[in-house]
């Protein structure tokens, strides 16, 4: 049996190679689970309740309308038109499977092999691994030290070949908001190059400054080159319902349905269910969860000022702190499994976002409680006695 040359050369998940190393662990202590960016918290009783009602009922195990539930597209176009003091329509929304399918399609439309596309280093390592699996090159610009992309080193690395360049913020794995300025720097390069700029805005609700994110959606053409992609995962704990959406001009929408149809066909209609209960009836508590997750952080900022174990914060925000680890002789990776085998701290090692070894390490705070973060610092201590 011959596999494609485009998936064999690819990274293995790096959430799930993570979690493999868990099974050699020969401690009995409690491990302290950095790795997975996922809500440690149930949802609200609100969506718990509607979950339960729906799966009762003859339809909710039946396909979904392709583009989404109608009542689902018009809530969500109502809480982006508060959010970003827009005019959106539910036909500027297709409900997916989750953000990562959202961007999957969309890639998938806008693409043909031998194209390229310009990811922000570190990137999303989904992102790359989609365009890589699609035959796109991947050209990385890289952040400097603010973990900030250059507008003015984008423009250099546009030809003619490229379709389309991503921006996520706040950033994964670096949990940086990119500055509304910046986002519309970028938005001009694509529109002045006829190109796609998509904005992954999973960590929205977490993002740090006030205001809106970016005005990009009162422009009347934004449609021609922006595509804002989104997660209901985040804000009301329901990762595993894989509910996410594309907000995109027609013929981005009318593409993206052409790939959504040969994947899953529709999103699935109890996630569905559940999103719309959490922008009916969550709302309140989806921002306490957010003040609770930057609560979090707060703490882990505290725990990682005196750079336990060498180990030093280079950036943190939405649920993640970028992390460089103390030893150069080692590789992340090795230095990943020296952490989950030896001091019971699983993380993500840093090249699973960067094309090169950067000594830097992705953990996400947020999947810890209070106490757990108050346990981290002398994990990583033991580390440098280790």
């Amino acid at each position: 049996m011959r596999f494609s040359d485009r998936v064999g050369q690819l990274i293995h998940s790096p959430i799930g190679a993570a979690h493999a190393l868990t099974g050699l662990r020969t401690n009995d202590r409690a491990l302290l689970d950095l790795s997975q960016a996922a809500p440690s918290f149930p949802p609200s009783k609100a969506v718990l309740e509607q979950i339960s009602e729906a799966v009762h009922r003859p339809d909710t195990g039946r396909y979904a309308p392709q583009p989404g539930l109608p009542a689902l597209r018009e809530a969500f176009a109502q809480d982006l038109n508060r959010g970003y003091d827009s005019n959106l329509g539910p036909d500027s929304i297709l409900i997916t499977a989750g953000c990562n399918q959202a961007f999957c399609v969309t890639a998938s439309a806008l693409t043909s092999p031998g194209d390229e596309a310009i990811l922000v280093a570190p990137f999303y390592f989904n992102h790359d691994m989609w365009l890589q699996i699609e035959g796109v090159r991947n050209r990385y610009l890289n952040c400097g030290p603010e973990l900030l992309p250059d507008p003015d080193e984008l423009q250099g690395l546009i030809t003619a070949k490229t379709k389309l360049i991503t921006l996520v913020t706040p950033g994964n794995p670096t949990g940086q908001t990119v500055p509304k300025q910046l986002i519309h720097q970028f938005a001009e390069i694509a529109r002045e190059n006829g190109i796609a700029l998509i904005l992954d805005e999973t960590y929205r609700s977490f993002r740090r400054g006030q205001g809106t994110a970016h005005d990009l959606f009162q422009d009347p053409a934004w449609g021609d080159h922006i595509i804002s992609l989104h997660s209901f995962s985040k804000d009301f704990a329901i990762p595993g319902y894989r509910c996410g959406a594309v907000v995109g001009g027609p013929a981005v929408i009318t593409e993206a349905l052409k790939v959504l149809d040969c994947i899953s066909i529709s999103a699935p209609r109890i996630g569905q269910e559940a999103a719309l209960a959490g922008l009916r009836h969550a709302q309140e508590w989806r921002l306490n969860q957010v003040t609770k997750v930057k609560s979090l952080e707060e703490q882990f900022l505290t725990a990682m000022s005196s750079q336990p174990g060498g180990f030093s914060l280079k950036s943190s925000g939405a649920y993640f702190g970028w992390v460089e680890h103390p030893r150069k002789d080692l590789s992340s990776e090795e230095v990943v499994t020296r952490l989950v085998l030896e001091n019971d701290v699983l993380a993500i090692p840093g090249t699973a976002f960067t094309p090169t070894d950067q000594s830097m390490l992705r953990l996400s705070f947020a999947n810890l409680d209070s106490h757990e973060i108050d346990e981290l610092p002398a994990r990583l201590n033991e580390f440098s006695g280790s």
